[in-house]
This record gives structure tokens, C-alpha cells and sequence, in this order.
């Protein structure tokens, strides 16, 4: 077997384990189970929810939207100077480079992730709309607020009431599975083990805080044990799915594995995601008004984590 070959089944391992088993140890230990929870034990939960909250934030700021950004537009300057050369014939590389980086001046990228987000924004208002009762935004005050009437709290109106309905769970799970499938792709596609080793290790790194989320997540909304587990498993199976299409990809071409439709599909899938974190994740965690400093500086923390994360990711 060759090197490079064997490091890349490794890395396929390697993701394939770690994504299982952080994504199961919140579903399979019922101590992260919410519906039994009291006192410092809720409070413990409701911290790291904000704390799984700030690892999404990082991981869709710092990580997905930066990525389909620079992929966006790097494809999109490619096809200008191809069909630039294929007019001009013989012209100077570097005055198709600046004209190239001139004519970028349209936001492509920042368009297509805001596609990504207003898709999931109009198929959960349609859900809503054909199923009123899918909001469920009583049910999770109740549960956030524990049902505890606080005293001399000054409000304009309800807390924020995310849905409550499967939608978002899915959604997030498809984000997060294109975005996989990307970087299992990006693994196989490396020329040499030492850089198949490192963008492997830089994908462990904030791979497995965000799955321990989802599953997280899962718990919290109240889903199945079987059905949780189902999830997880799939969204594991995305990275070697994606890096075993880039070991198929090196026997041809090399970059056969990136082109624009993988631009634009990072790009959506970006989106998707910031609208999960910003519209069902943290408002969600926030909705209690208790320890709002401490909240803030779990969701903080995670966030700076996964910042620290991109200066290798």
C-alpha cells in the first residue's frame, strides 16, 4: 500500500470515529438529557447549550462562510480570465490578473450565502403557514424559563420563541453534511501525506466540538434516541463519502474534485447555516433571562475557540 494512500484511509478512520463518537455521548448519557433536569444541573446545561451556541457561531462565521467566500470567488475569477484569454489570445498574465481582481465587484459570494439563508427562511414560513401549530413558541418559554415567574423583570414582550418542529434540526443537519462532504473532499484531494495529515488534524480539531452540538441539540429538542442516533451516524459518514470522491478524483484530474458548482453549493450551505445559528441555536439559549454575563461569556468562549481553530483550519 502506498504512503499516501494509507494516510488518507487513516484520516477516513479517523473522521469516521471522532464524528460518532462526540456526536453519541450526549445522546447515549442521560446526565445531558434536559427533561430531568434541575437547579445546578439545568444550569450546567443551559451553559454549555450556550457554549455548543458560540462553537456554531465560530464554525459558521470563521469556517463555512469564509471558506464558500474565498472558493466563490476564486472560481468566478478563474472563469473571467478563461474567457478573458479565449478573447484576447496572447495577453499579459499579469494584466488579466488585475483586470480579473478589477471586475470582481459584484458580491457573488455574499449572494449566494444570503440564497442559503433566505431558502431556509421561506421553507420554514411555509411550514408554519400550512402547519400554524408547528411554532410551539409556549412550549419553549416554559421550558427555558422553568416555568418561574421572576419578580420586578421589566419586558416588552415574549422572549424569542425558535420553532420547536423538526425543520430546524434538519436543516442544520444538511448544512452541516454538505459541509462535510467538502472537507472529506479537500482531505483526499491533498498531494502528499504531510498535507493530508494536516488539513485532517485541522478538520479534528473543530470537528468534534461541533458534532458533540448537534447531538446536543438533538437531545434538547426532544428528539428520539434511534432518530438521533440515525443523524449523527449519517452526518459521520459525509467526510470519508467526501474524501474517498477525492481519491477518485486524483486517479483523473487533480482539481476535477473543485469547480463552481461546489462553490456555490459551500455557499448555500453557509447560509442554511447562519440562519440555524442566529434564528433557531441562539435565541433558543438566550431566551432565559438567568445569568445573562455568564451566558454571554460561554457563547463567547466558543466562538473564540473556533476562532483559534481557522488560524490552521
Amino acid at each position: 500500500m502506498e504512503p499516501l494512500l494509507g494516510a488518507k484511509i487513516g484520516c477516513l478512520l479517523a473522521l469516521l470515529l471522532l464524528t460518532l463518537g462526540c456526536g453519541l455521548i450526549p445522546i447515549c448519557f442521560k446526565w445531558f438529557h434536559t427533561d430531568a433536569a434541575t437547579g445546578r444541573h439545568r444550569r450546567a446545561l443551559s451553559l454549555l447549550g450556550c457554549a455548543s451556541a458560540g462553537v456554531f457561531l465560530g464554525a459558521g462565521l470563521m469556517h463555512m462562510t469564509a471558506e464558500a467566500l474565498e472558493g466563490i470567488e476564486s472560481e468566478i475569477q478563474g472563469l473571467m480570465m478563461q474567457n478573458r484569454t479565449e478573447r484576447v489570445g496572447n495577453a499579459s498574465e499579469d494584466s488579466d490578473s488585475a483586470q480579473a481582481s478589477t471586475s470582481m465587484g459584484y458580491p457573488y459570494g455574499e449572494l449566494l450565502i444570503s440564497l442559503g439563508f433566505f431558502l431556509v427562511f421561506l421553507l420554514e414560513s411555509l411550514a408554519l403557514q400550512c402547519c400554524p401549530g408547528a411554532a410551539g413558541g409556549t412550549t419553549v418559554q416554559e421550558e427555558e424559563w422553568g416555568g418561574t415567574h421572576i419578580p420586578g423583570l421589566h419586558s416588552h414582550g415574549p422572549p424569542p420563541s425558535p420553532s420547536k418542529g423538526p425543520l430546524g434540526s434538519l436543516v442544520l443537519l444538511l448544512s452541516l453534511s454538505f459541509h462535510s462532504v467538502f472537507e472529506g473532499l479537500a482531505v483526499g484531494l491533498q498531494p502528499t501525506v504531510a498535507a493530508t495529515v494536516q488539513l485532517c488534524l485541522a478538520v479534528l480539531a473543530h470537528k468534534g466540538l461541533v458534532v458533540f452540538g448537534v447531538g446536543l441539540r438533538l437531545v434538547r429538542r426532544g428528539a428520539g434516541a434511534r432518530w438521533a442516533a440515525l443523524s449523527i451516524l449519517s452526518l459521520a459518514l459525509m467526510s470519508p463519502v467526501g474524501l474517498v470522491l477525492g481519491l477518485a478524483a486524483t486517479e483523473g484530474d487533480p482539481q476535477g474534485g473543485r469547480g463552481l458548482a461546489q462553490a456555490v453549493l459551500e455557499g448555500v450551505a453557509a447560509g442554511t447555516f447562519l440562519y440555524v445559528t442566529f434564528l433557531e441555536v441562539l435565541p433558543r439559549e438566550l431566551a432565559s433571562p438567568e445569568a445573562p454575563l455568564l451566558k454571554w461569556g460561554c457563547v463567547a468562549a466558543g466562538f473564540a475557540f473556533m476562532a483559534f481553530i481557522a488560524l490552521w483550519a
